[in-house]
């Protein structure tokens, strides 16, 4: 089975564009302001899709770049300013931000409340303890595909490689709160091809184009990708799942791409819908 992210993310997104018109309608229009590096190509390239789909459904924005030249001062400002506004639903900080500027405390400052992203420690810390709060948009595309397609994860044994707080960490956690029992494996984990082959779910998510071939999957095992690497040669990205040698012996497998890349994107604007939505609750 394709766990297909294109297919559902578009549908998705025409729910959401319905809910922005309601939100219209009572004098809402929901606004997701990004920061963004100006001279990292990729993450240009990345919130240019994400403007581009936010504008299809509705949500209006404003970009922010930066650059050598700002300063941590400025940015706290910018930062402070737009959780001041009350136009202004999600703000999403686009890693990584110039090395000169203090990631962390940028996200510390930008706390829970309009982190759409859901990477501050504020959101992270509320996922940790089961408390409402915006999810890491990536995983929580993941548990979407899982939820579309009935693949239930109560009891089963769930292998995350990687460790990252925007993406290893919250999968390991949401995965938990469904009952999985969880085993997060990194690059000092010890023979990490029998620990993945004990897995019934195995989330790829360490940076490295086809690494896990089907010597690391177990026959039968769902397998999330999130993946997504540029190879010398290649047309387009490469997961972290060497696809076709896994695809026969898994039961459900995302592509990449076509897999939680669109359901990134999609989660991230769901997150700011229901920012907007929330303001019209006492």
């Amino acid at each position: 089975m394709i766990l297909d992210g294109k297919a559902l993310g578009r549908r998705i997104r025409e729910e959401l564009a319905d809910r922005v018109a309601r939100l219209g309608e009572r004098g809402i229009v929901p606004r997701l302001d990004v920061i963004v590096a100006a001279e990292d190509p990729s993450s240009v390239t990345y919130v240019a899709m994400k403007h581009r789909w936010a504008e299809q459904i509705g949500i209006s924005g404003k970009q922010w770049p930066i650059d050598a030249s700002t300063t941590e001062q400025w940015l706290f400002e910018r930062i402070d300013e737009l959780n001041a506004d009350p136009d202004v639903h999600g703000i999403l900080l686009q890693h990584p931000l110039p090395k000169h500027l203090d990631e962390p405390a940028a996200l510390e400052r930008l706390g829970a409340k309009k982190d759409v992203d859901g990477i501050s420690p504020q959101s992270l810390g509320r996922l940790m303890t089961g408390a409402p709060g915006f999810r890491c948009a990536t995983p929580l595309g993941m548990m979407r595909l899982l939820d579309e397609h009935n693949i239930d994860c109560e009891g089963k044994h769930a292998v995350v490689v990687g460790r990252s707080v925007i993406l290893g960490k919250p999968a390991a956690l949401m995965l938990l709160e469904r009952n999985a029992t969880v085993t997060i494996c990194h690059s000092k984990t010890q023979d990490l091809k029998g620990v993945c082959r004990q897995a019934d779910i195995l989330v790829a998510a360490v940076g490295r184009a086809e690494m896990f071939d089907e010597s690391y999957v177990k026959p039968g095992a769902v397998v999330l990708d999130a993946g997504y690497n540029k190879v010398e040669g290649r047309k387009g990205d490469v997961g972290d799942v060497d696809f076709q040698s896994v695809e026969p012996i898994a039961s459900a497998i995302t592509p990449v791409p076509g897999g939680v890349g669109p359901m990134t994107v999609t989660m991230l604007l769901s997150n700011v819908v229901d920012a907007a939505e929330s303001r019209l609750r006492p």
